[in-house]
């Protein structure tokens, strides 16, 4: 067998100059591979791919066509493998059918199909050509069934845990009647114009004692005043009368003092003196046996005792004659003035 070793920057560079070396093409020769080859570091310092190409023998086949005999109208004849598929692929032609018979046998067989809109319209009735509906079929009669009772399977209940009984819960005690409110102290009408000279000596006390002390205040007032054996009322009215009442009526329970020492100065039968301004005693009485009633309530409700803020004589008067008469509690005063105060209680 004829080799040669061949080489070229690449495998197929190699092979192809061996093929060219030897005149032949690549199924003619068994290429072996030496060695791939390197292309180096920027193309320097490389190697060269190398292969080895064999040249194939020849093989002569030889082949031996046996002779094959057929009984034909002449006779016995003899037929070599090449003239026996002659006749066979003659025979083949006969048999099979011409392309125009193919073309009409498989026009029988394949239907015609039509257009859509033609089947369209065959498939969708007219309306004489409505097809008549089934008649429904007729119920047989309905036979009394006979009532049979089937017990439902029971579900188990889960068992429940004895919870330990409620105590019973306390009755509540009924609400308290709610006291009526008082009825609204009338207002008292405007007394008569003053008339100086007709005045009792305590009378003019009053009044000279009263005018210089408001003058002094800066306030211009108008007093009126009516005289009994036992009472001196007397009334100012003005437009800045705020400064003489005072918070909670003080600086009027100041005045009210201060002219009752005046007036009682030197007389042996005790005189009383009510001094008031805009009305100011009927108003603070009325919310005077408001808070009574409210507080009365509140001592039902809690069950406790109720201790109001201190009050003057006067005031704390008011609220006892208040609640005298109610059937749920009672009041006492406590305390050493001027801190003496009413204290409510259930009876």
């Amino acid at each position: 067998m004829k080799s040669i070793n061949a080489s070229g920057k690449t495998v197929e560079d190699a092979v192809k100059a061996g093929l060219k070396e030897l005149g032949l093409e690549s199924s003619d020769v068994t290429i072996d591979v030496l060695d791939v080859g390197s292309p180096g570091l920027f193309g320097m310092f490389g190697r060269l791919a190398k292969v080895r190409l064999t040249v194939k023998e020849e093989e002569d086949d030889i082949k031996i066509e046996m002779p094959v005999l057929t009984l034909g109208n002449k006779g016995l004849s003899v037929l070599g493998e090449t003239e026996r598929k002659a006749e066979k692929k003659a025979e083949r032609k006969k048999s099979e059918p011409k392309p125009e018979e193919k073309r009409a046998e498989s026009a029988k067989e394949k239907p015609v199909s039509k257009p859509a809109w033609m089947e369209a319209t065959e498939k969708k009735p007219g309306k004489s050509e409505q097809p008549e509906m089934p008649s429904a079929p007729e119920k047989p009669a309905e036979q009394p069934v006979e009532s049979v009772e089937t017990s439902a399977p029971r579900k188990r209940e889960p068992r429940r845990e004895s919870r330990p009984e409620r105590a019973p819960r306390p009755e509540r005690e009924p609400r308290p009647e709610r006291e009526p409110r008082p009825d609204p102290v009338p207002v008292e009408p405007d007394l008569p114009p003053l008339d100086v000279d007709a005045l009792s000596e305590s009378g003019k006390r009053a009044y000279n004692f009263l005018r210089e002390t408001t003058q002094r205040m800066g306030v211009n007032v108008d007093i009126r005043m009516v005289e009994s054996e036992e009472q001196l009322l007397i009334k100012m009215t003005g437009d800045v009368l705020g400064v003489l009442i005072g918070r909670r009526g003080d600086t009027l329970d100041a005045l009210q003092y201060l002219t009752s020492l005046v007036v009682n100065r030197g007389r042996e039968a005790y005189l009383r003196v009510s001094l008031d301004s805009e009305n100011y005693r009927a108003r603070r009485e009325e919310a005077l046996r408001r808070l009574a009633l409210r507080m009365a309530s509140k001592a039902r409700r809690t069950g406790r005792k109720v201790v109001l803020e201190p009050m003057n004589p006067y005031e704390r008067r008011i609220l006892h004659s208040a609640l005298q008469n109610n059937p749920y509690v009672a009041t006492h005063s406590e305390g050493e003035e001027p801190y003496r105060r009413v204290v409510i209680t259930l009876k």
